[in-house]
């Protein structure tokens, strides 16, 4: 990952102009327009029939210049519907965003583009990419997200969904690059510290499509597997690190069980042991709680040194 001098991920996409960002749109309420343009629309066709007959071109005009401005004042009513926007642009400038549902009047020559504001998912196609040890590894995540700023939405970026979706992909190539699959270690891994790579996931996303005033919900995994030609080997290595680990704690367990055992003898004097016998005593237990199999007892009929 390259960073630049102020210290931000140089491949994150950045606006190569001025920035726009989103403001209110200049509105009136879209009942009261409505209530004038049918008024100014009646009485237009009104006078028009009234100056036909007897001809009154007077009347005429007037009826129509009415009858025309009522269809250019309807011309700008503007329906918001929930979960949507309209992004209103003017002989080629931006001029505001109307977010308030129902319906509004704004300039009739004025450009409206609906931006839906919904929740959406996104999931990435399954990708296969190496992660940070080399492995060939199967991942894939889901996306949820909205548009929070319609202005940066629609002048920033060509296609915002498109943009969201190839950023998205991105992102968790870069995250399965810079982590393993699984570390014996204990360190972050794919698989193992799911909840923090989510988290690194969504950072990286958030960062990436800041620009296109995009808001992540939520990031995360859907899909994580060794590739095909790997996953078999991988398996026993998983399998065979599973058991030495297993085996690890049976002997820390055993050797505990086999220190108190020595020193609650010492403590309650039953039997003095040697040297020698400590050690064959040692041996015998330990035998007994780390085998795999039932241990056959022997019972000793002799001494303690037959």
């Amino acid at each position: 990952m390259s960073v630049d001098a102020t210290g931000t991920d140089a491949s994150t996409p950045r606006p190569s102009g001025p920035e726009i960002r989103e403001r209110a749109a200049w509105t009136l309420p879209g009942r009261l327009a409505l209530s004038v343009a049918v008024a100014a629309g009646v009485v237009g066709i009104g006078l028009l029939v009234s100056g036909l007959s007897p001809v009154n071109s007077g009347l005429i005009t007037i009826g129509a210049l009415l009858a025309v401005a009522a269809a250019w004042a309807g011309s700008g009513l503007t329906q918001v519907a929930p979960g949507e926007a309209r992004v209103v642009q003017l002989f080629g400038r931006y001029t505001g965003t109307i977010r308030p549902e129902g319906l509004w009047w704004v300039n009739p020559y004025a450009k409206r583009r609906k931006v839906s504001t919904k929740i959406r998912n996104h999931e990435t196609p399954t990708a296969k990419v190496n992660d940070a040890d080399g492995n060939p590894i199967e991942i894939a995540a889901v996306v949820v997200w909205r548009v929070e700023d319609t202005a940066r939405a629609v002048f920033g970026v060509e296609n915002v969904t498109e943009f969201v979706a190839v950023q998205a992909e991105a992102a968790v190539r870069q995250i399965a690059n810079d982590h393993p699959y699984d570390d014996h270690e204990g360190g972050l891994s794919l698989r193992g510290s799911a909840g923090d790579i989510n988290a690194r996931l969504a950072d990286q996303i958030i960062a990436r499509v800041a620009s296109a005033g995009v808001k992540v919900v939520e990031a995360r995994l859907t899909r994580l597997a060794y590739a095909p030609e790997i996953a078999h080997a991988m398996l026993r290595r998983q399998q065979a690190g599973a058991m030495v680990a297993a085996r690890q704690k049976i002997v820390d367990g055993a050797v505990g069980m086999v220190e108190s055992a020595l020193a609650r003898l010492d403590a309650d004097g039953l039997v003095e042991l040697d040297a020698e016998r400590k050690a064959a005593m040692v041996s015998n237990m330990l035998v007994v709680l780390c085998s795999d199999h039932s241990t056959q007892p022997v019972v000793n009929t002799g001494t303690l040194y037959q």
